[in-house]
């Protein structure tokens, strides 16, 4: 019964108390099922907002909030809910996150009210924050050295195939019940990874660890915040409006704020000095930059084939699939590659296998085949799954053990971070390309015209001439949002080369306050 078995270590150097050990296996496909279920909440609802909006009366800045409320609370309470779990438990943050998500989950499915609804998603959200870097770090705890990138790129599988799946399994259930389905499936997932959590996850927390940094804490949270919250709202305020600058100011001010005093701190809640060592920075920037060119992505292609193929919302998820197709088997091939000639040449080669994806999805048209998408998908799927592994191996190698949940924080904050970077700036550039080309033909009705240069979506409810024209500006809008989105996945590689070059990296480095250059 070595698998249940109680012990109390104490390492000198303040590594984790364990209280029972486990099997890593168990652990790893537990720990998947929670990081997925959280995970899928920031795409899966995108197949389901029509639905949502006629049965709760929500206008077009409530549906946009019903989305953005989940994701800006997850990134601003990333990395004080990461510490938390350092000091309280792992297991624990799990357990407490996982109640919480759950909670607001079986609250959103009751409500009919839109205001009520965006704020139990913003709780979900609280929830989501403690889960997911206590998987990370979890797995981390609980494999040994050697079988840790492998189960590090089975993580970063889940979590980047988790979106695709949420929008399927949405779009599914939306086949034969209403939107509240979602959320009742959410919370049966919930009511399994918790179980799982509470038999098989043991406890790992840090042994004689400083008191919280409870002003580092309210500073990160307050500059992530105001900065995606500026962000979400640029594309419908305006980039030079007065609100986005004062709000991307204040959040800057913030986040200076925040390096100014975690570095006259003892014990910071994020060591600045940590990005010092080129193989943390190397991560933390792939990882934010592959998540603005995969959600941008999504937020874009989602519409395309909804609006201008006119797929259903299931074909449209179900389209979607080539991409995990590509992505599920690389990222289990990545290690090895890794293992063979180094992080920085397969994590190289990856981002740019995105790029060149998401360059060949920026020539699709109006009548393009669906084997071009697959195309594409395939190879962005192929390139996520190459340079996800290393980029997150990277960033949790590169800490100490008594460091592992703020690293994995750090790591889910890049993913956060990017994501709602993606999802505004592109969708400002779509926005704007697509009202500079349109071009109605004579005749048309003032009140067409205005629906049309609303968006594709108005366009399309309207009918008659104004749907072709919208269609074709919509799609001049779709080239440009993503060949930015490619040319962020070939910046991505150009900083992993330049910062990891002569490096093969086959041994982490392992980083402390006192020597963080690698």
């Amino acid at each position: 019964m070595a698998d249940v078995s109680t012990q109390n270590t104490t390492p000198a150097l303040g590594g984790p108390t364990t209280r029972r050990t486990a099997r890593p296996g168990v652990v790893l496909a537990v720990t998947c099922l929670a990081l997925g279920v959280v995970v899928s909440a920031m795409a899966s609802l995108n197949v389901a907002l029509p639905d949502i909006a006629v049965q709760t009366h929500a206008d077009q800045t409530q549906q946009s909030w019903i989305i953005d409320a989940y994701s800006l609370v997850f990134a601003s309470l990333l990395l004080p809910a990461g510490a938390l779990g350092d000091r309280f438990g792992r297991r624990r943050a799990l357990v407490v996150g996982l109640l919480v998500y759950g909670a607001a989950s079986v609250g959103a499915a009751l409500t009919t009210s839109p205001e009520v609804l965006i704020a139990l998603r913003g709780v979900a959200g609280a929830g989501a924050a403690l889960v997911m870097p206590a998987t990370l770090s979890t797995i981390t705890g609980t494999f040994p050295r050697e079988q840790r990138a492998r189960a590090v790129s089975i993580w970063a599988a889940v979590a980047g195939a988790a979106g695709v799946l949420g929008l399927l399994a949405s779009g599914l259930l939306l086949q034969a019940w209403t939107w509240p389905a979602v959320f009742w499936f959410n919370a049966a997932l919930v009511v399994v990874a918790l179980t799982g959590t509470l038999v098989a996850v043991p406890e790992s927390a840090e042994a004689g660890t400083p008191r919280l940094d409870v002003v580092g804490a309210l500073l990160a949270a307050g500059a992530v915040g105001v900065l995606v919250h500026a962000v979400i709202q640029a594309p419908a305020d305006g980039w030079g409006s007065h609100g986005t600058l004062a709000g991307l100011v204040v959040g800057a001010v913030l986040l200076a704020s925040f390096v100014v005093w975690e570095l006259r701190r003892e014990h910071p809640l994020l060591d600045p000095r940590l990005f010092r060592n080129r193989r943390f920075a190397a991560g933390s920037i792939s990882i934010t930059l592959q998540f603005f060119a995969l959600f941008g992505f999504m937020f874009v292609l989602m519409q395309y084939l909804q609006l201008v193929r006119g797929d259903s919302a299931l074909r449209a998820a179900l389209s979607l699939l080539a991409m995990p197709l590509g992505m599920v088997p690389m990222s289990r091939l990545s290690p090895a590659l890794t293992a063979r000639f180094g992080a920085p040449a397969p994590w190289a080669f990856g981002l740019v296998a995105v790029g060149a994806g998401l360059a060949l999805l920026a020539q699709l048209g109006v009548d393009s085949p669906y084997p071009m998408v697959a195309t594409g998908l395939v190879m962005l799927g192929a390139g996520l799954g190459l340079a996800m592994p290393p980029a997150t191996t990277a960033i949790t190698d590169a800490l100490p053990q008594h460091l592992q949940n703020v690293g994995s924080a750090v790591n889910d904050l890049g993913r956060e971070l990017g994501g709602a970077l993606g999802i505004a700036v592109l969708a400002s550039l779509l926005d704007g390309a697509y009202r500079a080309q349109l071009q109605l033909p004579a005749g048309v009705p003032a009140r067409a015209a205005e629906a049309a240069q609303a968006s594709l979506a108005m366009a399309t409810a309207v009918g008659g001439a104004v749907v072709e024209p919208a269609r074709a500006a919509f799609v001049d809008g779709l080239h440009l949002a993503l060949l930015v989105a490619a040319g962020a996945a070939l910046l991505a590689a150009a900083v992993v080369t330049v910062l990891l070059r002569g490096r093969r990296a086959a041994a982490p480095s392992r980083v402390g306050r006192s020597s963080t250059r690698s």
